[in-house]
């Protein structure tokens, strides 16, 4: 797309462009909203429907996301509970007075969506990108909700059942074609069974179809079914038994996954995967008294962990005694929660039914402030996760009335897909 606002003649003379011209070139005006800061494009959507549209396309929102990279909003906590997804026929019931979906919000955002009642018929929670939802009900029903345009999408039934296992959800944006998705299913088996081969069933948005395939592993596998993965830029890591992680690139060819051992082997209260801000797989564990996060990177074309820092929870709340009084938190068990969206320099932590953000760089605890603490689920027996969506003003992962920017890539795109 040109930088400049002239205009080549049939005669290969170039003239300037008058600024109705401007105004009513896509791709001029395309060139100068991109120039703009997240905030004041928010306000630029609702000049007219056509500079929604422009703002909107893949191709804008694609190379603005790369330019600014816009941070990302905490809509609130949502809470998983493996107890009653992937319940047995004589397991436990969920009592009717626990919702399936249990939302603390953060935010207005957070509020309309519980207001709405839309979470009551989303079934459970399974995972979440880029704020939209992956929710369901083993084995048979699978919701994805966008928050952007209050739509949701049941994805067809899977044609192999697994009794237990993971679950992920990868979003793909593409300049010229858009959102895109996969939901994999992966088996889970007994550790005992000694196998190296991964079962996995893949959906995709492009086909709308489920397709099946056996990974191979170098070694024995077995994942822990039900626990929440990770996705960094198509890879995909779950939690494995034995103190390990699986490794499955969703975009290569190669139907190959690998494991590689945690820093840690023990059996730790709490075990979290994050992505730091260079979108390198993040590790953190905390027992009653310290916490440790590590990060996993090449050095020399070798995968390694490195630690990023440790802390003393004691120590913690000694540098922080105004909080520590004021939430009674001195006698209580702390321990991680959950890591913030592509960051590394904060983490979540919990005491007892309390929410906090802990600053590594000032070493400053501050509570965070949520909505639903009189819901009724036991927080011992759920899993407590942020729900993050990125600033942006629209995600029309379920509309396809966007206008296109008349761009090379788009032109060329377009003449391809005719």
């Amino acid at each position: 797309m040109s930088c400049s606002a002239r205009l080549k003649t049939s005669l290969g003379m170039t003239s300037a462009l008058s600024g109705h011209e401007v105004l009513n070139s896509n791709d001029t005006m395309c060139e100068i909203l991109l120039l703009l800061p997240p905030e004041t494009i928010y306000k630029l959507i609702l000049v007219s429907k056509r500079w929604l549209q422009i703002v909107a396309s893949p191709y804008f929102r694609h190379t603005y996301l790369a330019k600014w990279n816009p941070s990302f909003e905490l809509i609130g906590f949502l809470v998983c509970s493996s107890t009653y997804l992937g319940r047995r026929v004589d397991g436990a019931r969920r009592p009717r007075a626990e919702p399936s979906l249990p939302l603390l919000s953060t935010s207005s955002i957070g509020d309309e969506i519980e207001s709405s009642g839309i979470l009551k018929k989303l079934g459970y929670y399974i995972d979440s990108s880029d704020g939209l939802l992956l929710c369901g009900r083993h084995p048979k029903a699978y919701y994805l909700w966008d928050p952007s345009t209050q739509k949701q999408q049941q994805l067809p039934r899977p044609r192999v059942h697994f009794e237990e296992l993971c679950m992920s959800l990868i979003t793909e944006d593409c300049p010229d074609k858009g959102f895109s998705y996969k939901v994999i299913r992966a088996e889970s088996v007994g550790f005992t069974a000694q196998s190296t081969k991964l079962k996995v069933e893949t959906f995709s948005s492009k086909t709308s179809t489920w397709s099946y395939s056996e990974l191979t592993c170098p070694e024995p596998i077995s994942l822990s079914p039900w626990t929440l993965g990770r996705v960094i830029k198509g890879v995909v890591y779950w939690h494995a038994r034995g103190g390990k992680v699986a490794m499955y690139d969703s975009n290569s060819e190669e139907k190959r996954v690998d494991m590689i051992k945690l820093p840690k082997t023990y059996d730790y209260d709490e075990q979290v995967l994050g992505e730091t801000i260079d979108g390198c797989l993040q590790y953190g564990w905390s027992n009653k008294s310290v916490m440790e996060v590590w990060k996993l990177e090449k050095v020399n074309d070798v995968l390694q962990w490195n630690i990023l820092f440790k802390l003393n929870f004691k120590a913690m709340w000694k540098m922080n005694s105004v909080e520590a009084t004021r939430y009674s938190v001195r006698t209580k068990e702390t321990q991680l929660l959950a890591f913030l969206n592509q960051k590394s320099d904060s983490v979540f932590i919990r005491c007892e039914t309390h929410i906090f953000i802990y600053d590594t760089e000032t070493k400053r605890v501050e509570v965070v402030q949520y909505q639903g603490r009189k819901s009724t689920f036991v927080w011992d027996y759920c899993k407590v996760v942020p729900y993050f969506r990125r600033t942006w003003p629209c995600s029309p992962l379920f509309e396809n009335n966007v206008m296109m920017i008349d761009t090379p890539q788009c032109n060329a795109s377009s003449a391809g897909s005719n």
